[in-house]
């Protein structure tokens, strides 16, 4: 299970990071990533000082790295997608700490992640975390 400081739960954030974001796509998945640098700028020239009081995150919320999941009716019945989204957390749980602080990012599950074992859900996140540059050099599989 995500913490809930790393949940990516508003749909503006949704809106935002697919929008703004670069996006590396795999045969099972699309990832979304809004880095901070970019998440920084767009708030600073988008928001406005009264819309900012009512929806400002905290301090905590806007460091930390925040990670939702798409995972459509395409995939499956409910039972496919509910399994789907469960190992697509517990696979993006064990990747937040190579993650930059303050990263966005959206993992948009396809309709072949229903048949795909955790172990092939991990190679395309980390192949799609590898394209997008977002993981620290120490981080595992990036050599």
């Amino acid at each position: 299970m995500l913490p809930t400081a790393a949940r990516l739960t508003r749909n503006q954030d949704f809106r935002l990071v697919v929008r703004r974001g670069r996006r590396a796509g795999r045969p099972r998945l699309v990832v979304h990533v809004l880095r901070p640098d970019q998440t920084r700028a767009l708030v600073g020239g988008e928001a406005k000082p009264e819309a900012q009081a009512n929806t400002a995150p905290t301090r905590d919320s806007s460091a930390s790295t925040r990670v939702g999941f798409v995972v459509s009716k395409a995939v499956g019945v409910a039972v496919v997608r509910h399994r789907v989204a469960r190992r697509l957390r517990h696979l993006m749980r064990d990747r937040l700490p190579d993650l930059p602080a303050g990263t966005l990012v959206v993992v948009r599950a396809l309709p072949p992640a229903a048949d795909a074992s955790s172990r092939e859900l991990g190679t395309d996140i980390d192949a799609a975390l590898k394209k997008l540059r977002v993981r620290y050099p120490d981080g595992p599989d990036s050599s």
